[in-house]
């Protein structure tokens, strides 16, 4: 006769946690954390901070932001950080890294009426709600020429605040050649009322 145990089975006894294994997995997961930003923020985006006074009003001096560079390729208007560093730009921007607006790449032509403001790509005017105010002819205006044939793998850049930018308008800047490009700006980060994709 078979008997019944009316007992119910025990559950088998879990492994006790060894102390500090909560911990381990704690710093495994904080550590991952950490690489994974180092290379993203490496070698497909970066942080940079806005130095000076050339975006005003588009970007302020201060203002923290997000750009992009994985597979990044320059198209007119968009809104750029280079790093243009050999010894004359050094001397007008100081080596910093500069951030600037795209008006040409490579193979377009561009010209400049400073006596109407007007900004010209391959002929057609530039509509451009963005800029801070009407361009004046340049102090010194032997340093800004009015005719550039933009290079292939070049761009030629301008700050939105054109009175107060030293751009490719200077003729010891010029077109500057796309290896200089960091980044595309792409989310601003500071301050917060301007949180969000540019």
């Amino acid at each position: 006769m078979d008997e019944r145990n009316d007992f119910p089975l025990a559950e088998e006894e879990k492994p006790s946690r060894r102390r500090g294994s909560d911990l381990f997995e704690w710093l495994q997961l904080l550590m991952g954390c950490v690489l994974a930003a180092v290379v993203l923020f490496n070698c497909f985006a970066r942080l940079t901070r806005v130095d000076g006074n050339s975006m005003d009003n588009t970007l302020k001096d201060g203002e923290m932001m997000l750009i992009w560079s994985l597979g990044y390729t320059p198209e007119q208007g968009d809104i750029v950080v280079l790093n243009k560093t050999d010894e004359i730009t050094k001397q007008l921007l100081g080596g910093k890294a500069i951030v600037k607006r795209v008006i040409a790449t490579g193979g377009q032509v561009v010209d400049i009426d400073y006596t109407t403001g007007t900004v010209y790509v391959d002929g057609t005017p530039l509509d451009e709600p963005y800029i801070r105010e009407e361009m004046y002819l340049p102090a010194n205006p032997a340093m800004y020429n009015t005719h550039w044939e933009i290079p292939e793998g070049s761009v030629f850049v301008m700050g939105d605040n054109r009175n107060r930018s030293t751009d490719s308008r200077h003729e010891m800047v010029g077109p500057i050649d796309e290896d200089y490009i960091l980044g595309k700006v792409v989310f601003a980060l500071w301050p917060l009322e301007k949180f969000g994709p540019m």
